[in-house]
């Protein structure tokens, strides 16, 4: 169903996991390691997308909500829940919308059964006085900051850990993990159609080798684009929008355990988030990336920006050259022709491709 799919489609190595649960054999082939691209390069959350909702994405946000509730059960050693603190600016969203955003974000989850008290439920938003909470002090509280802020839940994860843990459970149910591994060729058998030939070959020592299968998935990411002109060369496609997200890491802002969402003036909103002990992580940016997702790396206007971004909320100024680390990825989001970036859904598509929908083998993309 949609809601299982949404769970295992964001990933390879979810997908193979899922599919070897249910009992099919399966080989994954990766070009380069676990989680080396994207799934490695988040803001370390798992969460329903707060701001998803200014965009009408209730589907979505509620779908992602649920899976947040599954994951956290599912891999508590690797997902914990955070408190964040959402301060008003004064010249921005208004109040009162801000608490009505936060309403729907606590009711959307549809899925929770009161009559399983085994589910564990995240503590709802509230309302707070930063002028006298703990949250307020690293805070500006002037004319345009405005004392009054809102508290809600969401959980961090070790992204790269989830992937690699996600590879093992599907190992052990029987997928064949192949790392280093590139999709090189693919093409149906030309006698029934019905198979699919697969060439691909070990980056280290050249060596190809055929697998064949009843059903082909492409879940390459940014190059699932890349695999459809590998298989029909001539046609053109442009499915997939790269989105570039940057963070910067800086020595801790404040002391507390609570994170922050802030919002900015271009209508996007950037996180801070306390980072191994002694830093605080900032992102995200969005924006076009047209260049190879391999090469993404933080520009110095993102750099900039990030730094900004944070200074217009916390008393405590930093500057580029504050900054200890920087990392970007590049998010492969469904081409909807969006005028900007931060508009492109993050909803997903399936899309099945078969030259005769009872004869040939489906490439699902």
């Amino acid at each position: 169903d949609r809601r299982q799919r949404q769970m295992c489609i964001r990933d390879s190595c979810g997908i193979a996991r899922d599919a070897a649960g249910r009992g099919y054999s399966v080989y994954l082939c990766e070009a380069d390691d676990l989680a080396s691209g994207t799934s490695s390069q988040s803001t370390k959350l798992i969460h329903g997308g707060l701001r998803y909702l200014e965009y009408y994405e209730f589907g979505l946000v509620r779908e992602a909500l649920t899976e947040r509730e599954i994951l956290w059960k599912n891999a508590p050693h690797l997902i914990h829940p955070l408190r964040f603190v959402l301060p008003h600016h004064k010249g921005l969203r208004p109040a009162w919308l801000l608490r009505l955003g936060l309403f729907i974000y606590d009711h959307l989850d549809l899925s929770f059964n009161p009559n399983k008290p085994e589910r564990k439920k995240l503590p709802k938003a509230s309302t707070l006085d930063l002028s006298k909470d703990i949250a307020g002090e690293p805070l500006q509280l002037d004319h345009t900051h405005s004392s009054k802020g809102f508290e809600y839940s969401d959980c961090a994860v070790d992204d790269a850990r989830l992937v690699v843990f996600n590879a093992l459970d599907a190992s052990e149910k029987g997928a064949s993990i192949n790392t280093q591994t590139k999709c090189v060729a693919m093409e149906r058998e030309k006698d029934s159609n019905k198979i699919w030939k697969i060439i691909v070959e070990d980056q280290a020592s050249k060596e190809r080798k055929t697998i064949t299968a009843k059903v082909l998935i492409n879940a390459a990411g940014p190059w699932v684009d890349d695999i459809l002109s590998t298989l029909n060369p001539e046609e053109k496609t442009n499915n997939i929008r790269l989105v570039q997200g940057s963070h910067i890491v800086v020595p801790k802002l404040y002391d507390h355990d609570k994170c922050y969402i802030f919002q900015n003036e271009d209508n996007r909103i950037i996180f801070a988030i306390p980072y191994h002990q002694n830093y605080t992580l900032i992102g995200t940016t969005d924006r076009d990336y047209t260049g190879d997702p391999r090469k993404v790396k933080i520009t110095e206007e993102e750099t900039d920006y990030l730094c900004a971004s944070a200074n217009a909320y916390f008393k405590q100024k930093i500057k580029p050259s504050d900054v200890v680390r920087t990392y970007a990825g590049v998010r492969s989001l469904y081409n909807d022709g969006a005028a900007k970036a931060q508009a492109a859904t993050r909803d997903y598509v399936l899309r099945i491709d078969q030259e005769d929908e009872q004869q040939s083998a489906p490439l699902i993309n």
